[in-house]
């Protein structure tokens, strides 16, 4: 689902910042914080504008509502 995630801010023409976590040294940490905070499963773990708006799940919801944009937007992740 990450790759699914990272398709779509791309075809949108967002440049996310991007942490594999299985690439780096406290990878493990991370995930296991993503999950305390709810995320499950823990990747992909998606903020925008430094808030967590949730996973793969929440943020295809957004799209579908049409509210992924503006929140992009609003970000300054999108200037379109």
């Amino acid at each position: 689902m990450s790759h699914t995630i990272k398709t779509l801010f791309s075809d949108f023409g967002v440049n996310p910042s991007v942490h594999e976590l299985d690439e780096i040294p406290r990878g493990r940490e991370i995930e296991a914080a993503l999950i305390s905070r709810g995320c499950s499963p823990a990747v992909p773990a998606v903020f925008i504008g430094g808030e967590l708006v949730g996973g793969a799940n929440e943020v295809m919801s957004l799209h579908l509502k049409r509210s992924l944009i503006p929140m992009l937007r609003k970000a300054g992740a999108l200037w379109v």
